[in-house]
């Protein structure tokens, strides 16, 4: 990604990231010594999927689904993450990755390739997605 990332975006990413790329990244980070603290978790507990209807562009409540975050404080920075489903390591390792791009450390530009990575997954699995869906669409004439 060109410009520098939100919080919330590279949160986002990170949350989709494949457990394994998260792992080797988090593992290089925490080669060079630098103290880690847990602050939170890993917790594992259910959080509410809320979903928006793609006609009325409202809300509702989906449901329930099970999930996982942890707080660590890496290199004297605070990384958060929350990932669904009850990997704890995963979470973990997703959160140091948060604290490095938060501190500007020496990977903090590896997090952010990791998250553009995961973002070109996402847009291929979308794109794929409604090129699957275009042939049943339905478009109607207007009549004047």
């Amino acid at each position: 990604m060109t410009n520098e990332l939100s919080r919330e975006r590279r949160c986002a990413l990170l949350a989709e990231a494949q457990r394994a790329e998260l792992m080797e990244l988090a593992d290089a980070c925490l080669a060079d010594g630098a103290q880690v603290r847990l602050l939170v978790g890993p917790e594992v507990g259910c959080v509410t999927a809320q979903v928006r209807e793609p006609v009325l562009a409202q809300r509702f409540l989906l449901g329930d689904v099970l999930a996982c975050r942890a707080e660590v404080e890496f290199a004297g920075h605070r990384g958060w993450a929350m990932r669904l489903g009850d990997d704890r390591a995963a979470v973990l390792a997703a959160a140091v990755l948060d604290a490095e791009a938060q501190s500007g450390r020496p990977l903090a530009a590896d997090v952010d390739l990791l998250c553009e990575r995961v973002a070109s997954r996402r847009e291929l699995r979308e794109s794929r997605e409604w090129a699957e869906l275009a042939p049943t669409v339905v478009e109607f004439e207007e009549l004047t």
